[in-house]
């Protein structure tokens, strides 16, 4: 196994955890850090698509995340 599908079992893993928890915020975190682990994978395999599209939803997700905190505060 090399590092490239290392990297896209994590994202994998990452983001089937995210359907888990039932908070929000935990979904997001784990979400975005699989999302990541995705653009990663992406850039990897030249999948411009794959990196693209979730490096969309990292964004969304950083966004609905600093919101969420903003509005604790």
């Amino acid at each position: 196994m090399n590092l490239v599908e290392i990297v896209g079992y994590f994202a994998m893993t990452f983001l089937v955890l995210s359907f888990i928890p039932k908070q929000i915020v935990r979904i997001r975190v784990i979400n975005l850090i699989g999302c990541l682990f995705f653009v990663a994978y992406g850039i990897m395999l030249q999948a411009w698509p794959v990196a693209i599209s979730n490096g969309f939803v990292a964004i969304i997700q950083v966004y609905h995340l600093t919101k969420m905190r903003m509005g604790k505060e």
